[in-house]
């Protein structure tokens, strides 16, 4: 499995935490799930790297935070 997909296309989502002053913001694209890849990226650098999670690790980190698991970061 490559766990580094090409994201020169990719359709990314940001974070519904995100605000309008582009504060604490991080963006992913699921479009890559199915073949086993979840790339996470900061949207105020989008040209920088993104990390890339399994679908496992990435939605147990999101119910994580959403059940405030992890606090506040």
């Amino acid at each position: 499995m490559n766990m580094v997909p090409d994201l020169s296309h990719a359709a990314w989502r940001k974070s519904s935490h995100s605000n309008g002053d582009g504060g604490s913001c991080v963006e992913w694209t699921p479009q890559f799930a199915p073949a086993g890849a979840v790339p996470v990226r900061d949207s105020k650098n989008p040209q920088g790297p993104a990390l890339t999670f399994t679908p496992t690790a990435w939605t147990a980190f999101v119910d994580a935070v959403a059940s405030g698991e992890l606090g506040q970061i």
